[in-house]
C-alpha cells in the first residue's frame, strides 16, 4: 500500500529499475548533479526489470563508494520523528530508511556504482530459491549474521519474525507476507495465528518450515513469484525471538544493522552509533563509513533546505526532506548549490479519484479526465523540480509504464480541453451535473483546487468545493460512503511492480472503509484480469499485461484521472561524500554516506 497521508511521503518502499533520464549523472555519482539547469518535463526512461540475484552477487562487502573514508560524526536534519523503531511497524518513508542502517532482511535492495538495482540476499544467502510453480520459496541464512547484543541470527528469529506479524498489536506495517501465507486478505489473515506465537503456537510447517538453525521455507497456495521484493520490506525486519517484548519492542529493539541505537529522545533527536556485532563481510548493500549520525527533528523543509543551502554545517545532510519550491529555483542558479544536489522520481502518483458510486455515466467521467488542468495542479510543488505530468496510472520508474502513453493529453494538453469536456456533456444531456468536489486544506492542494474548480465550471459542471483536513484527510476520503464526487490521491507502488499499483486501487472485492479503491470500481473483467496476471510467473510478460490492464481501466472505465508523478530534489552539505538518489528511498541513500575530510 503506498497512498501519502496528509500528502506527505508514507512508504512503502521504492524499488524501481532506473535511475531516470536527466537525472542520472545526479543519480548515480557521488555527490551528484551534472550542469542541467532548471527542468520543466523530464521524461523517464523506460524502466527495466530488477533483477532476483544469485549467491555471488548477495556476499560482503558492499562495493565501495568512490573517494570514500571512515569516520567523523554527520548531523542529519529530518522534519519528522520516529513514531515506530519495530521493523513490524514502519511503514513511513523517513523511518524506512534510517531503518536501512539499524534492520536487516533476509533480502534487500542492491544499487550498485554503475547505477544497477537488483534484489540480493542480506540475512540469506541469495534472493531465494523458487519451486512448485512459485508456491515454494527457500532461504538459507549467512553465517556469523547477529544481532547487537552478539546472539546468532537463526531461522527461529526469522520463523519468530514473520509469525508476530499476526499479533493483534502490529497494524502498520505491510501485510503482504503474511496475507498471502494465509491466502487471504484484510483482518482475515490474523486467523492463520490468532494473537501470535506468544501462546506457544506456531504456523505449520506446510505454511512455513524450518528444518534447521539456517533454513526457512515459504509455503504458498498459490505462486507468489514477488517474494523477494516483499521480504526486502523494512516491515520483515528480523526480530529477536529472545528479546522480543511485543509492544514495547518499538521502544528498545534488537538492531542487526550496522548501526545501533545509541539514544532516541522521541520528539527531539536520535543518535545512532556502531554496532560492533556487524559484519561488512555478510553485507552486500550497507557501508559504515561514519563513526555516529546525529537525527533532530523538528526541520520543515524549507528551513532545512536554506541551511543546507547556506553551508550552515558542512557535514550535515538531510535522508527525506526536500528542497521546497522556494528555495529550489536559488538551488539551481548556484553552480555551487547544485553541484551538492540529487534528485530523482518518487514513489507517488497523484491523481483525481472519481466515484463511480455517484459519477455512473463514463462520459461524465470522461469529461472530467479532459477538463482537469494538470499543470495548475502541478504548479505549487515546482514543474519538473518538484513533479512531472503523466497520462497514466504507472510511475514512470515502474516495468511496463510507457512515457509516451497519454490518452486524455494530460501531458500534450496541461491546461485541459474543455471543448471536449463540454462536448461530452452535451452528448450525455449532462450539462449543469452537481459535482462535490473535495480537496484538503494542504497550502498546495488549496491553490490547484481553484483551477480545478475553474476548469470544471467552464466545462459546464456545476462545481462545489468541500475542505477537508489535512489531518484525516485519507480517513475521509476512504470512506465508502463519503459523499463526494471527486477527490484527489496519491499512491506509490511497494516494489518495482505494478502488482502493487492496480490491484490495492482497482480491486472490486477489497472495497471497505479504509481501502485505497477511492473511486469504488467493482468491474468483473478487472477482478478476473487482477488474478489472471498475478499468477503470471515471467516478470516482463506480467509488466506487459499490468500496463494493458491499467490502459483498459483508464480509457474504458475512468475511475481517476492521473495527474503527475512527485519527484525529490536533496541538497548536501560541502563536505558529505557518497550522496547519491536510491530509488528505495526516494531519495538519499544513507548506508553509502561519508565526510570527505
Amino acid at each position: 500500500m503506498g497512498k501519502q497521508r496528509a500528502l506527505q511521503p508514507r512508504v512503502r518502499t521504492v524499488l524501481a529499475a532506473l535511475v531516470v533520464g536527466a537525472l542520472a549523472a545526479a543519480g548515480c555519482s557521488p555527490g551528484g548533479g551534472g550542469d542541467t539547469g532548471p527542468r520543466e518535463q523530464t521524461r523517464a526512461e523506460r524502466a527495466t526489470l530488477i533483477e532476483f540475484a544469485d549467491a555471488k552477487a548477495s556476499t560482503g562487502p558492499a562495493e565501495q563508494a568512490p573517494g570514500a573514508r571512515r569516520g567523523g560524526v554527520m548531523p542529519v536534519l529530518e522534519r519528522d520523528s520516529y513514531e515506530h523503531l519495530d521493523p513490524a511497524q514502519m511503514y513511513v518513508n523517513s523511518q524506512t530508511t534510517m531503518a536501512s542502517l539499524i534492520h536487516r532482511r533476509l533480502t534487500a535492495v542492491k544499487l550498485d556504482n554503475k547505477g544497477r538495482y537488483s534484489v540480493v540476499g542480506d540475512l540469506a544467502t541469495d534472493s531465494g530459491r523458487v519451486s512448485d510453480n512459485g508456491r515454494t520459496w527457500t532461504y538459507t541464512l549467512k553465517e556469523n549474521i547477529r544481532f547487537e547484543d552478539g546472539s546468532p541470527i537463526t531461522s527461529r528469529d526469522v520463523r519468530h519474525t514473520i509469525e508476530r506479524l499476526y499479533a493483534d498489536f502490529v497494524t502498520e506495517g505491510p501485510k503482504f507476507v503474511q496475507e498471502w501465507l494465509a491466502d487471504t486478505s484484510g483482518a482475515g489473515h490474523r486467523k492463520l495465528l490468532p494473537g501470535g506465537p506468544y501462546k506457544g503456537g506456531h504456523l505449520p510447517d506446510d505454511v512455513l518450515e524450518t528444518p534447521d538453525d539456517r533454513t526457512i521455507v515459504f509455503h504458498f497456495k498459490r505462486p507468489r513469484n514477488d517474494l523477494p521484493y516483499a521480504l526486502s520490506l523494512t516491515g520483515y525486519g528480523v526480530v529477536s525471538q529472545k528479546r522480543d517484548t511485543r509492544e514495547r519492542y518499538d521502544r528498545a529493539p534488537a538492531t542487526s544493522g550496522p548501526y545501533k541505537i545509541g539514544e532516541f529522545r522521541r520528539g527531539r533527536s536520535m543518535t545512532l552509533v556502531r554496532n560492533d556485532q556487524w559484519d561488512p563481510k555478510t553485507d552486500p548493500v550497507r557501508h559504515a563509513y561514519v563513526d555516529r549520525f546525529e537525527i533532530t527533528f523538528n526541520h520543515e523543509y524549507g528551513k532545512s533546505a536554506r541551511e543546507l543551502l547556506a553551508d550552515a554545517d558542512p557535514n550535515a545532510v538531510t535522508w527525506s526532506g526536500s528542497v521546497d519550491v522556494d528555495t529550489a529555483q536559488q538551488v539551481l542558479k548556484d553552480k555551487d548549490a547544485r553541484s551538492r544536489t540529487i534528485e530523482g522520481y518518487q514513489i507517488f502518483v497523484a491523481q483525481m479519484a472519481i466515484n463511480m458510486d455517484r459519477v455512473e455515466d463514463h462520459r461524465v467521467r470522461r469529461a472530467i479526465a479532459h477538463a482537469l488542468p494538470t499543470r495548475a495542479v502541478l504548479a505549487p510543488y515546482g514543474p519538473g523540480i518538484g513533479g512531472e505530468l503523466t497520462g497514466g496510472y504507472l510511475n514512470p520508474t515502474l516495468p511496463g509504464a510507457d512515457p509516451s502513453y497519454d490518452p486524455f493529453d494530460k501531458v500534450s494538453k496541461p491546461g485541459g480541453d474543455v471543448k471536449k469536456a463540454r462536448e461530452l456533456l452535451e452528448e450525455a444531456d449532462a450539462v449543469g451535473t452537481r459535482l462535490v468536489y473535495a480537496h484538503s486544506t494542504a497550502d498546495a492542494d488549496q491553490k490547484g483546487s481553484v483551477a480545478v474548480a475553474d476548469a470544471l465550471k467552464k466545462a459546464g459542471f456545476d462545481v462545489q468545493r468541500k475542505e477537508v483536513p489535512v489531518d484525516n484527510y485519507y480517513d475521509r476520503i476512504g470512506k465508502v460512503d463519503n459523499g463526494w464526487d471527486i477527490y484527489r490521491s496519491n499512491w506509490g507502488h511497494d516494489w518495482a511492480s505494478a502488482a502493487t499499483v492496480i490491484p490495492p486501487q482497482y480491486d472490486g472485492r477489497a472495497i471497505e472503509d479504509g481501502s485505497a479503491n477511492y473511486s469504488h470500481l467493482n468491474d468483473r473483467k478487472v477482478n478476473r484480469e487482477i488474478d489472471r496476471i498475478t499468477a503470471i510467473t515471467e516478470p516482463e510478460k506480467a509488466a506487459t499485461e499490468w500496463f494493458g490492464l491499467g490502459k483498459y481501466i483508464l480509457e474504458e472505465i475512468t475511475p481517476a484521472v492521473p495527474l503527475f508523478a512527485y519527484k525529490q530534489l536533496q541538497i548536501a552539505g560541502s563536505n558529505v561524500g557518497g550522496v547519491v538518489f536510491h530509488n528505495e528511498h526516494s531519495g538519499v541513500d544513507p548506508t553509502r554516506l561519508y565526510l570527505k575530510k
